[in-house]
This record gives structure tokens, C-alpha cells and sequence, in this order.
């Protein structure tokens, strides 16, 4: 079989034979599609879902409540590896808990082995050439057939899986597993769109200049994290766009709503081979893929120290490859809010509890050290903040009253309650909470721990649970304070401003200039929304190439200049030979 003629035949637009169907193991055998160039196509207008409400007695939340109690009647689920399009059980099961009530599990899935990740390279590979040469038009028609499937026929599922597998409340599985991945999908064929209309401008007499733009040459591996749904679908998602094929190892924490994007992928019309889904032990299936002589590229959503580990195994490597890897990551955090002494105090209380306690802190944007004027502090800040803390009902995200659901497993949980005990142990004064129950779904409360020491450990170390640190400063060591932040921590991911006096902004955000790749004002550090926002972080947080944005697919594009020459030479020697 001869690479690139291994393809789903979508819409039966270059065959009129059966389609494949997930699961069978035989293919169409296609030459490579060559369609005429009838006409310029322009994308439909794109603009970012609308979030519902989940109202009392709205639609939309019968809807999630008989999706969720649905999928608690059918679970536990079993998930296969899918290569080549093909259901592959490898028999070697692990399992994905509820963490809200550990004793049971969401699903039940193969693990990839060695011989698994094999054929899944292989086959991705032989997909490439079809999918590279794909139309853009139709390339862009099966993603924005995907969007309309997450925000249509699998919304709910979606948005339960989440619930249950990942432990947020309804609306923050609404803005990840429903808007955030719609998103995603939509915008990147608008931003894909514009990236190939980029052209060089000038063309000398006689001859015409243009650009494409290659799919990188060999394969992408995407690793992504358990916390957003929607970063599974866009890892392997933004490089399969523009023309890559993708060998996609989703998170043990998020491996049913993953799936369920894979499925809807495949739905959209994704061939077989263009995505293989291979979960299974982090270690080895990465380690398999990037010392594989074709290893492209490396899109990564996860821990800095495995990001980093990652980086040097790629460099030794680096004499296997045919090309030099592109390796693009968004990791870890220590976020920031600054409250200046003319800040409007309900309002940045209220962003900092958001910011801080929504989905458990668990959130790379997260807010976990807060920065607060000694006049601020005394004068209401303290005072309400503990208020409204104090008003926050942890629990299982099935209840709706619940804010605040379980930490994502047993290694966040101890490691969250170990660094409040760290804390303690420094001299650290617990404000709120502390306490954490394990004896049926891994729950923290949320805390709040004062310092005097703004070099503390709670204000340095990445924690990645519902803890936040505040450390107060006097008004008159406010461009002290600013250097603090900006020197505290290796992370520069997001931070936050708030203030009514013009001149603290620009002078807060000139000294944080490079301490946060996404800086609000007036408004938490957490919430970047595709299209708006541009999502990513520089020093020890990432490669800061702006996932939700055209930046981060000129990183899965090869550019390739081309020059056409319509009038031929008539002599080799320039006219300043002439004597």
C-alpha cells in the first residue's frame, strides 16, 4: 500500500464508492486529489458561541441534568486506542475515577504498548500525503462541521464527561467542553484562511511570487492535559488543520471526554490515520514518539518540569530527526493579582475569588498570589473577601449549589494539603480553610494564607489547587511590590492590574512587562476567550505561542517560496558589463 492513499471518503467528494466506517479495517485507495480551482472560497462568518445560563428551569438545564444522570446509569465506559481508524484493544486496562467519588470510575480504557504507538505512527504517516493535499476548502469544511457537532449534537455528553470525569461545575464545563472547543474549531479555520492569503506583496516585471504554506514534514505527537477539554481537542486539532497528521496521547484524567472528541472528529469526516488516539502511560508512548526518526513537532499543554524534561530528550535526539522539531508548550503558573491603593475594592475582591476558586485553582491562569495595598487590605478588602469565601460550597459538581468541586486525583490532593502544611510550618497564617476530606471524592477548601514573607513557599512553588497567598504591602512600597512580582517566581503566565489611577497601571504594567503573557486591568487573571485574548506565557509558563490566535499555526507550517518567471533571459551579462 502506498503512503498517502489510506483516506475516510468523506461526503464522497473524490469517490462515489461506500465510505469506511470506524472499525473496519479495509480502505479506499485513491490517486492523489488533484480538484479544479473553480472559484475563491471565503469561510462563513465567524463569531465566538454564546454561553447559556443553566437557568432554573431553562432548557439547557433539563438538558445537562438528563445528560448527566444518563451517562452515571451507563458508566463505567470502555475506551479503545483508535489507529488507522480501527478499534485496537490491547487488553492492558487502566482506569479514569470520578473524583468526586473515587471508589467508582468513569471509564475504563486500553492502554497503548509498544506496538500500538508503532502502526500509529505508521498509519499516520501513510494518511499524510492524502490529508496534506487535501483542498483547504475541504480541509476547513470538516472542522467547521466539528464545531457545529460540539455545540450540537454533543454538547451535553460532552459538557457530562466533563462534570463527571473532570470535576467541574456546569458552567465551567459550558465555557471549556462546549464554547472554549467550538471555539477553538471555528476560529481556526478563520485564522488558517488568513494565514494562506498571506502573500509577498511585490513581483519584479515579467514573473509572479507566491507562498505556500506545507504541513510540516513527518508527524505531530499532542499531549494534553486533563484540565480543558477543549486544549484535547485543539493539541491535535491546530496542526491537523493546516495539512499535519497527529499522533494524540490524551491525559488518564480526561480520557472519556477526549475520546468523545475523537469520535466527533471522526463524525466531522477527519480520514483515518490523520489523528490516532493512543492513550495510555505518558512516559513510554512519548518517549516512543520522539525518538521515531519522523517526530515533527511537539504540542504540549501540561507541567513545566515535564515540558522541560521533554526539551532536553528531544536535543539529545536531535541527529535522529530529518529536521529540527518544532516544540511548542504551555505549562505551568504562578499568577498574579496587584491591588493598588486607588483599586475599587468589591470589584477586585470578587475577581480575585473567581480567579482564585473557580474549578478548584486548577486552571494554568489560576490566581495564587495576590499582592494587596495596606490601605486596600484594612480599608474592606480582608473583610469581604473572607466574607464571600466563607459563602463557597464545596461538594460534587452534580449539585448545583456547589462552586467549588473535587481536585482532579489522590497525587493533587496530597500535594495541595502538603503545601498548606508547608505553609503553616513557615509561619504562614491560615485566613480560611485548610482542610481537605479524601474519604470519598478529593475535596480542599478554599484557603487563604497570609504572609509576611513574600518569598514564601505558597508564593513561589506552583500549587495548582484552590489556595491562594496574600502578602500585603504598604502604599508607598508599590514599585517595590512590582519587583517582587515580577521576581518571585520562573513563571510569567498571567497577571492582573487593578486600579483606578491611570498612572499605577502604566507603571504596573511597564515593570511586569515580561512577568505575564496575558495581563488584565480591573479584571481576573483567568478567563481568556478565543478570538479575544490570545492565550499563552513566556519564561518557565511556555512557549508563549498564543494558542486562540493565528500566532500558533505559523509553528505547524513549513513555508515554501515560490518564483515563476514568464519572460526568459536574451543574454547572462548584466548591462554594467557593457563597455
Amino acid at each position: 500500500m502506498e503512503p498517502g492513499h489510506e483516506v475516510l471518503d468523506f461526503c464522497n467528494a473524490y469517490n462515489n464508492s461506500t465510505p469506511i466506517r470506524l472499525g473496519s479495517s479495509s480502505y479506499h485507495h485513491y490517486p492523489t486529489m488533484s480538484t479544479p480551482q473553480l472559484a475563491t472560497f471565503k469561510a462563513p462568518e465567524i463569531k465566538n458561541e454564546p454561553m447559556r445560563s443553566y437557568a432554573p428551569g431553562s432548557a439547557e438545564r433539563k438538558a445537562i441534568e438528563a445528560a448527566v444522570a444518563q451517562m452515571e446509569q451507563e458508566l463505567p465506559f470502555e475506551v479503545p486506542c483508535i489507529i488507522n481508524g480501527e478499534v485496537v484493544k490491547t487488553g492492558k486496562f487502566a482506569k479514569q475515577p470520578m473524583p468526586h467519588d473515587h471508589a467508582r470510575h468513569l471509564c475504563t480504557y486500553h492502554e497503548a504498548d509498544e506496538t500500538t504507538v508503532a502502526r500509529a505512527i505508521d498509519g499516520a504517516l501513510a494518511a499524510k500525503a492524502t490529508w496534506e493535499n487535501m483542498p483547504w476548502p475541504d480541509r476547513a469544511a470538516i472542522f467547521l462541521k466539528a464545531a457545529d457537532l460540539v455545540s450540537g449534537k454533543y454538547k451535553y455528553k460532552l459538557m457530562a464527561a466533563t462534570i463527571l470525569g473532570q470535576g467541574k461545575n456546569v458552567w465551567q464545563a459550558e465555557i471549556d467542553a462546549a464554547a472554549e472547543l467550538t471555539d477553538f474549531f471555528r476560529f481556526g479555520v478563520k485564522y488558517v484562511e488568513e494565514l494562506y492569503a498571506q502573500q509577498p506583496p511585490q513581483n519584479s516585471p515579467g514573473s509572479w511570487n507566491r507562498v505556500e504554506y506545507r504541513a510540516l514534514e513527518g508527524f505531530v505527537l499532542a499531549v494534553s492535559p486533563f484540565n480543558f477539554t477543549a486544549i484535547g481537542g485543539n493539541l491535535p486539532g491546530t496542526p491537523a488543520l493546516v495539512g499535519n497528521v497527529v499522533v494524540w496521547k490524551p491525559s488518564p484524567a480526561a480520557t472519556y471526554s477526549n475520546y468523545l472528541v475523537y469520535q466527533l472528529l471522526t463524525e466531522a469526516g477527519v480520514p483515518p490515520g490523520v489523528i490516532q488516539f493512543v492513550p495510555g502511560p505518558p512516559p513510554e508512548v512519548v518517549a516512543q514518539a520522539i525518538n521515531h526518526p519522523s517526530f515533527a513537532a511537539l504540542h504540549f499543554t501540561g507541567s513545566t518540569f515535564v515540558f522541560k524534561k521533554l526539551w532536553k530528550d528531544i536535543a539529545s535526539n536531535i541527529d535522529k530527526y530529518k529536521g529540527y522539531p518544532r516544540i511548542v508548550g504551555e505549562t505551568g503558573g504562578k499568577n498574579f493579582h496587584v491591588i493598588h491603593k486607588s483599586a475599587e475594592v468589591r470589584n477586585a475582591v470578587l475577581q480575585s475569588i473567581r480567579g482564585a476558586f473557580e474549578y478548584q485553582g486548577q486552571k494554568c491562569s489560576a490566581l495564587s498570589r495576590l499582592y494587596v495595598s495596606s490601605t486596600i487590605w484594612e480599608g474592606g478588602f480582608k473583610d469581604q473577601f473572607l466574607e464571600e469565601i466563607a459563602k463557597i460550597k464545596v461538594g460534587p459538581p452534580q449539585d448545583w449549589s456547589n462552586f467549588m468541586g473535587p481536585v482532579i486525583g489522590r497525587p493533587a490532593y496530597d500535594k495541595i494539603t502538603g503545601y498548606i502544611k508547608k505553609a503553616i510550618d513557615a509561619g504562614g497564617e491560615i485566613l480560611i480553610g485548610g482542610a481537605g476530606d479524601d474519604s470519598k471524592g478529593y475535596f480542599v477548601q478554599p484557603t487563604v494564607i497570609l504572609t509576611k514573607d513574600p518569598q514564601s513557599v505558597t508564593m513561589v512553588d506552583e500549587i495548582f489547587g484552590p489556595v491562594v497567598t496574600v502578602y500585603v504591602f504598604q502604599d508607598a512600597d508599590f514599585e517595590k511590590t512590582l519587583e517582587l512580582v515580577d521576581s518571585t517566581t520562573d513563571y510569567a503566565l498571567t497577571g492582573a492590574i487593578f486600579a483606578q489611577d491611570r498612572l499605577a497601571l502604566i507603571s504596573a504594567t511597564n515593570r511586569l512587562r515580561n512577568a505575564a503573557g496575558n495581563v488584565y486591568y480591573n479584571e481576573k487573571c483567568t478567563g481568556a476567550v478565543v478570538g479575544q485574548q490570545p492565550f499563552g506565557g513566556a519564561r518557565a509558563s511556555g512557549t508563549n505561542d498564543k494558542a486562540g490566535s493565528i500566532s500558533i499555526f505559523y509553528r505547524f507550517v513549513s513555508a515554501r517560496s515560490i518564483k515563476e518567471n514568464f519572460v526568459g533571459l536574451e543574454d547572462f551579462q548584466y548591462p554594467s558589463n557593457l563597455v
